[in-house]
């Protein structure tokens, strides 16, 4: 496990961690690379923790992600996947649309950067190459800001969120209260940053009102293109989107079924949600609530569940409810494919089977991969 290297090169690494299980480590000198590596755009990738795959081309970082999602599937969940698996990918640079950037000040001397890899290690940056033209600006602005006498010496770090026009800003870190004129100074500064707490996100048909404490997907590209993998060619009575968010697909849905109930656990997206809702002209029955207790107590399976759950996947719970409610069909999302694998071994095992795989490249340069896969009882 030697990251940052390619298939066929030789080099002398240096172990890092060292167990019976598996063997880590850093590259020290290449005796050999691939004829197929790539200059990196970002001067400071290997450093920064946020890119892993920036030294390959980009077809290449697509066809790893696939072979790294039908071996986690084989491995962890016992499933052998030799059908297909469609990729829809986007622009691999540019691509973000929120960012945590890290403030590095000490007197006269300041930066803005990112964190170095699995570490509390700054490493300063002058931009961003994955992060969206607007991200970038602001991270110039800030970098201008931060060298001034009056930017506070305790903030360190800052969260941004953007449509392009308008940026919503969250302090992430700090040791103490930032007062009110420091988010008067940025106003100033800073062009379409937005002084309440929402933003206005367009994805699809859609207008979606994001709250500063709500989760939405970072690739500005491939919103849109997400929720249709999910939910597209789905009708009928009744639907259930479970972490649902702020509606990203509970919208689509609430147009192709008859019923369809929308399930979260933060009181913010669930405001944000029936504010969408609302706007777009669609019923929705909308509740707050943990998406165990609410399965818990169902008792009649809808025909269609979606799930877009957290890293952590479904769980041992939310499996065990939804094999107890036994709807005709699942669509599951995952950003991790070794909970995915779990998850799916345990859904196949009770009776489902998987009809379609497709692959959703969010997060190009790194190793992370979004997938989508479609079970019938």
């Amino acid at each position: 496990m030697v990251p940052f290297t390619l298939p066929g090169e030789r080099l002398t690494a240096e172990i890092r961690r060292d167990t019976p299980k598996l063997v880590q480590g850093r590259p020290l000198e290449f005796q050999r690379q691939s004829e197929s590596r790539v200059e990196p755009p970002c001067p400071v990738f290997a450093k920064c923790g946020g890119c892993n795959y920036q030294h390959a081309p980009y077809e290449a970082q697509l066809e790893y992600k696939r072979e790294i999602l039908r071996e986690s599937l084989a491995r962890l969940g016992k499933i052998e996947w030799s059908g297909d698996i469609p990729t829809i990918s986007g622009d691999p640079l540019g691509y973000r649309n929120r960012s945590q950037m890290r403030i590095w000040k000490s007197g006269k001397t300041a930066e803005v950067g990112f964190m170095a890899a699995a570490s509390h290690r700054f490493v300063a940056a002058q931009d961003c190459p994955i992060n969206s033209p607007k991200l970038n600006e602001v991270h110039g602005k800030l970098r201008e800001m931060a060298r001034a006498r009056r930017f506070p010496t305790f903030l360190h770090e800052l969260e941004l969120f953007t449509n392009e026009t308008d940026v919503q800003l969250n302090v992430r870190g700090t040791k103490q209260r930032v007062a009110k004129s420091f988010f008067e100074w940025l106003a100033t500064e800073i062009d379409g940053l937005l002084p309440g707490e929402y933003l206005e996100y367009p994805s699809g048909q859609d207008l979606f009102r994001v709250g500063s404490r709500s989760f939405f997907q970072v690739n500005r590209f491939l919103t849109d293109q997400l929720a249709q993998a999910a939910v597209e060619g789905y009708s009928g009575k009744s639907a259930l989107d479970l972490y649902a968010g702020v509606g990203l697909l509970t919208l689509p849905l609430a147009r192709q079924f008859e019923q369809t109930t929308a399930v979260d656990s933060s009181g913010a997206a669930v405001r944000s949600l029936g504010f969408n809702a609302e706007r777009a002209g669609v019923q929705a029955k909308v509740v707050h609530l943990n998406v165990d207790a609410y399965l818990a107590g169902l008792q009649e399976a809808p025909e269609l569940v979606v799930a877009d759950p957290p890293r952590a996947g479904l769980g041992a719970v939310v499996v065990g409810e939804l094999v107890r409610l036994a709807p005709r069909q699942i669509s599951l999302i995952s950003c991790d494919p070794t909970t995915l694998a779990r998850d799916l071994k345990a859904l196949t095992a009770a009776g489902y089977g998987i009809s379609r795989i497709t692959m959703i490249d969010l997060f190009p340069q790194t190793y992370h991969l979004e997938t989508v896969v479609r079970l019938e009882r």
